[in-house]
């Protein structure tokens, strides 16, 4: 089976993924716990701790999620896909409109990536 990859960044400074060649826009994947439904579990887990976040679509082995921006309402979409030939989770978290998201993108990602750390040990 082919490996879909998440949608590439435009190259704003608005997001961040695990899968782009751009270095200031990139994060490192998540590892899998025991298996691919116990990452999925665990990160619908730490999704769920975040306020303004709704999960829009779930497939076997991704999650979409939009979080909502508490002031003005942006709006910003947070994919998973979970790699069942790496064990691992790359996800990209990207804002529907402006510029620059003040680091905002990668803070909840790196909010995210240690809430998930702490749950999987």
């Amino acid at each position: 089976m082919a490996t879909k990859s998440l949608k590439p960044l435009s190259g704003s400074p608005n997001a961040v993924s695990t899968e782009t060649e751009i270095e200031a826009l990139r994060m490192e994947p998540l590892p899998y716990g025991q298996d691919r439904a116990e990452s999925i579990e665990t990160i619908k887990m730490v999704m769920g701790q975040l306020p303004r976040t709704e999960l829009v679509k779930e497939t076997d082995d991704t999650l979409h999620y939009v979080v909502t921006s508490k002031m003005m309402r942006f709006k910003d979409d947070v994919e998973f896909r979970f790699d069942d030939e790496t064990r691992q989770i790359e996800f990209r978290s990207a804002s529907r409109l402006g510029h620059s998201d003040f680091g905002v993108n990668r803070k909840r990602m790196q909010d995210v990536s240690e809430r998930y750390r702490r749950l999987m040990r």
